[in-house]
């Protein structure tokens, strides 16, 4: 699971932060199924070797995942992807919708991407996951 996790990471030059990068693909490979509640992620360290980028970069991408609950850190033995949180109310569900929006119209700003566009897109992604 590690190397095929740390295979998928590629960084580029879009003016978009390497730790949001980090994060966001991340991210994308847990949406993807590739990654599944339990699963052990890789050592920061392991990260930043395989993307010769500071130890600091990935531990920052690490750290906000754990605060979104993507996954869980265990001092001593690793990272993990987090389990599903239970069910959530109406109210906290649209204030973490809201939250997650706002995150990722933040992220198409910084890359320059149309944010009409990419909720249209994301409509589109949605209704091919169904």
């Amino acid at each position: 699971m590690h190397t095929d996790l740390l295979k998928s990471l590629r960084l580029d030059n879009s003016g978009v932060p390497i730790y949001v990068q980090l994060r966001e693909q991340i991210l994308r490979n847990l949406g993807a199924g590739a990654l599944t509640s339990g699963d052990q992620m890789p050592t920061m360290r392991e990260v930043a070797v395989a993307l010769k980028i500071d130890l600091n970069t990935v531990r920052h991408a690490y750290d906000e995942l754990e605060r979104m609950g993507a996954i869980t850190l265990v001092r001593g033995r690793g990272s993990f992807v987090a389990q599903p949180p239970p069910a959530m109310g109406v109210r906290a569900q649209a204030v973490q919708i809201d939250g997650l929006a706002k995150q990722v119209l933040a992220t198409a700003a910084a890359a320059g991407i149309d944010p009409v566009a990419l909720a249209d897109r994301m409509k589109v992604l949605a209704k091919q996951k169904e």
